[in-house]
Order: structure tokens, then sequence, then C-alpha cells
């Protein structure tokens, strides 16, 4: 997950869009355990900007507003990876500029389109990560999933990084189904939603 970022790298700059979802609350710890990097988080809502405080991000900017100016705010003009987790195609033009020539950009989401002739000007890279791949395709690495999986579980265990369960509402219901789905509609979730056992 944090591969393409060298461990040993001084002055290494991460931009994470999304950061304060499930996915995104993971990459920060790991990135704060793992790298040297510094990482800038987006989030709108102030109990957002402050769980991401919280897991570690050096710098949090909203991502309501454009984000290269929002970026300038931080005192760094342009960073060496974007990880865009949600919503890549309405921040795609934000995104190159923020990147430092020769960046690179991951995403996990589905944009219906993208103009990769915009990385071209700045010799941007373009890396999609689907979880999927390895076991779909049975890639020769295919077990790598399981060992990643697996060193995070141990990682949470060793209290190294916490889990990125924010909000229990309790057993699966109808009712609270419909809460968790507006919840995520609204954008007023951060972290993971948990839902267990079904009302008797």
């Amino acid at each position: 997950m944090t591969a393409g970022v060298n461990e040993r790298a001084n002055d290494v700059s991460v931009l994470v869009i999304g950061a304060a979802g499930g996915v995104g609350s993971i990459l920060t710890q790991l990135l704060k355990t793992r790298t040297s990097a510094t990482i800038i988080g987006t989030a709108s809502r102030d109990e957002s900007v402050q769980w991401l405080k919280d897991l570690g991000a050096d710098h949090v900017i909203n991502h309501r507003n454009p984000l290269f100016d929002e970026l300038q705010k931080t005192g760094i003009t342009e960073v060496d990876y974007v990880i865009s987790l949600n919503n890549t195609e309405e921040h795609y033009e934000e995104i190159i500029k923020c990147l430092k020539p020769q960046g690179k950009l991951g995403l996990i989401d589905d944009p219906d389109s993208l103009d990769a002739k915009l990385l071209k000007t700045k010799c941007l890279s373009l890396h999609w990560e689907f979880m999927f791949t390895r076991s779909m395709f049975h890639t020769p690495d295919m077990l790598e999933q399981h060992r990643l999986l697996t060193d995070v579980a141990n990682m949470i265990d060793a209290g190294k990084i916490k889990t990125t369960v924010a909000y229990h509402l309790g057993t699966i219901t109808a009712e609270n189904v419909r809460h968790a789905h507006q919840m995520l509609e609204n954008q007023q979730a951060h972290g993971k939603i948990v839902l267990e056992g079904w009302c008797a």
C-alpha cells in the first residue's frame, strides 16, 4: 500500500484525497508509521479534520475548495504523490496542478473518464489499485494480498495503528441500514460504519 513511497525519503509529500474515509484512515496511519513523508489529508468537517490529525496527518485541507489553493495555505506548493480515494474525476485538474513534475497519481475509484493527455506536460504517471486483481488473474504475487492484510492486522493487534471503526450503529435492521446510508450519502461519516448481527 505504501510501497511507492520510499521509507527513507526526505522531503517527500503525499496528498491523500478522501483521507478521512475507511481506506484513507488506514493509509494515513501507514504513511505515518512506515515512511517519513509529509502527509496532507483532505476533509471538510471539523470532526473529520480532527480525526485525521489524530491519525497523524501533518496538514488537513478542505476538498470542497480548489485543492491547489488549499495546498498553498500549508506552505507546500506541490506534492510528489497524490492518492485519490474518491471523486477523482471532480478533482482531476486540481490534482495535476498539485503534483510536481514526474509526480505520481494513484487512485482506487472508478471515474467515467480521465484525459490522460493532461498528464503529459508534467510527465505524470497514473497508478490504479484494485485489491482483487491478484486473485482474479492469479498473478505470480497473488499471496501478497494475504501478507499485506496480515501485516495490517498485526499492526492493529500490536497497537501501532488503530482500526477505522468510527461508528457502531448496532444490529442490522432496515432502520440502521437507512441511517448508515444517509450518513454516507450526506458525507457525514469518517472512518468505517459498522453494523453487525441480525435483529431477532
